[in-house]
């Protein structure tokens, strides 16, 4: 697949012109190309209380799934294939520790990230991942 990182830079940073930030005024917004093509889009939502603060990624997951088709038309939900995640001033933002697991389980370990350096698999940014299978493999019979 074919990724076109200046548009997706280009969509975080229209979604990032729609945040919510009156404490910390860092505007962030995210982009998410999925593996059927669409592209979705996430912004950070502030709350005064800080700790209920929605990172942009967030945003991004939530609309993918908001936007996919619904299981019963046949079809999971797309996996996201690439996600750039930018400041309002359009410059790269690496998810935190926190969005990197969130991701994780909406792309896997191969969704791509853009980065200052380039593009990086995820895999790179969140070793040692926790996921999915950890939980089936650790459950209490």
């Amino acid at each position: 697949m074919e990724i076109d990182w200046p548009a997706l830079r280009a969509a975080a940073t229209d979604a990032a012109s729609r945040a919510y930030a009156p404490y910390s005024r860092l505007r962030v917004g995210a982009a998410g190309l999925t593996g059927d093509g669409r592209v979705v889009t996430g912004c950070n939502v502030e709350n005064a209380s800080f700790g209920l603060t929605l990172c942009a990624e967030c945003g991004l997951v939530s609309a993918l799934h908001a936007t996919s088709p619904a299981p019963s038309a046949g079809g999971g939900v797309p996996a996201l294939a690439a996600v750039a995640v930018v400041a309002g001033d359009g410059a790269p933002l690496l998810p935190c520790g926190r969005c990197r697991q969130l991701l994780l389980e909406a792309g896997g370990p191969a969704l791509l990230v853009d980065t200052a350096a380039g593009p990086a698999p995820l895999a790179g940014l969140l070793p040692a991942a926790f996921g999915g299978a950890d939980l089936s493999a650790r459950r209490e019979p």
